[in-house]
């Protein structure tokens, strides 16, 4: 697991760079094969070694596929309606998980087959879907700007504009690639601390069977939230599953999960807009996966803290801790972590909001008026042109009072 998870981070560079370069679909689609030829090779592995390897590549597969899937679901939406429909695009992590359990706990005990689910039917829909609105204006642009610098060639045009373009962008904001970073980790760390020990003290401490587990830890995690908002308050109305005396209420279990998936809903469109266009799905991915791998030790740092809480044994001799409390205590040293980073952290300002509110309506505007992407690329090109020149003869004109 532990190689599975340093390696989703290559593949959100190598699958985010792709699909900032040649579009979000074929790299997701590319992308969604491999999952489907590792998860057989997976199947056919007869030593470990074998497996550790098919697992090492399945990393990178896994962790190629978040920022292509957040700039194709988000970035072509309404402006008004980004907020809720991230909330439903998070809670497809959810609803999979649902259906992951449910099968889950249908056939692995009752048959002795294994369970492949290739994503065969995820590669068809997005073959017939098109290729998103903002990438093709986006390369239409890039081609514009080649074309004026004398770069025709066919195969690479838009290729150095890109190369010039994402130097720029890992220059100008290389602090906030940092600042996200450690802001994913907190929120990894909220959803794998509330998660990790969760079936087991469902299980050991509130002594529910595996089916009273299941329906919980589902019903829970199955949430949707389309406010930015939450992610600054979400955590006063969380409780523990053990109150102060120590009894614990198995119907305060829900909670956790509800709210912790309330704060995740805003995530992918803030990340969205606070990363620049260039590097949009390789910032998106790459910081997520990157903050997923530095939340990697929290179950480690609650099983220290769970040394301090020991319970009596289980039935056959488990060793065992008090999992409530000790949930409650790490993630309340996350909240305050990410109430923190949040509080003091970068936000589009109103004026950034309602200059990006007024480019979408613009965008889809012209294209009910018939002109093509291609076209709106061409625009966007003069329009900067225009502006660049502008600004050149504003400086020019105040360096000339100055002397």
């Amino acid at each position: 697991m532990t190689v599975t998870l340093m390696l989703r981070s290559v593949g959100a560079v190598i699958f985010g760079i792709l699909a900032n370069r040649y579009g979000r679909k074929w790299p997701m689609i590319i992308d969604l094969c491999l999952f489907i030829i590792l998860e057989l090779c997976a199947g056919s592995c007869n030593t470990l070694p074998q497996f550790l390897g098919v697992r090492s590549l399945y990393g990178i597969a896994m962790g190629g596929l978040f920022g292509p899937a957040a700039a194709t679901a988000l970035e072509d939406l309404p402006y008004e309606a980004r907020g809720l429909l991230s909330g439903l695009f998070e809670m497809g992590y959810a609803t999979g998980h649902l259906l992951a359990a449910a099968f889950y706990r249908a056939l692995v005990p009752t048959t002795s087959h294994g369970w492949r689910s290739p994503p065969v039917l995820i590669i068809a829909f997005r073959w017939f879907l098109p290729e998103t609105n903002h990438y093709q204006v986006m390369k239409a642009e890039r081609e514009a700007r080649a074309n004026a610098a004398g770069d025709n060639h066919e195969h690479s045009k838009g290729l150095r504009v890109f190369i010039r373009d994402a130097g720029r962008a890992l220059r100008d904001n290389w602090v906030l690639f940092v600042y996200l970073v450690v802001l994913m980790r907190g929120f990894n760390s909220c959803s794998h601390g509330s998660q990790d020990f969760y079936p087991t003290f469902l299980k050991d401490q509130v002594g529910m069977d595996a089916t009273d587990t299941t329906v919980i830890t589902v019903v829970g995690s199955n949430r949707c939230s389309n406010r930015r908002l939450l992610s600054r308050i979400y955590q006063h109305f969380s409780w523990s599953a053990v109150d102060h005396a120590g009894i614990v209420r198995p119907w305060r279990s829900y909670n956790p999960g509800f709210f912790v998936g309330g704060v995740w809903g805003p995530m992918p469109i803030h990340l969205l807009d606070l990363s620049p266009i260039a590097l949009r799905s390789l910032m998106v991915g790459l910081t997520y996966q990157l903050g997923n791998l530095g939340s990697s030790a929290s179950a480690t740092i609650q099983s220290i803290i769970g040394e301090r809480f020991p319970l009596p044994p289980g039935p056959d001799g488990k060793k065992r801790f008090n999992y409530g409390k000790v949930i409650a205590i790490f993630m309340g040293a996350v909240w305050a972590f990410l109430l923190f980073f949040l509080f003091w952290g970068p936000e589009m300002s109103q004026e950034e909001r309602d200059e990006e509110a007024e480019a979408a309506k613009n965008l889809e505007r012209l294209r009910v008026e018939g002109v093509s992407l291609a076209d709106i690329g061409q625009q966007q090109f003069k329009g900067k042109e225009m502006e660049d020149r502008d600004e050149e003869k504003a400086e020019t004109v105040h360096i000339e009072g100055r002397v």
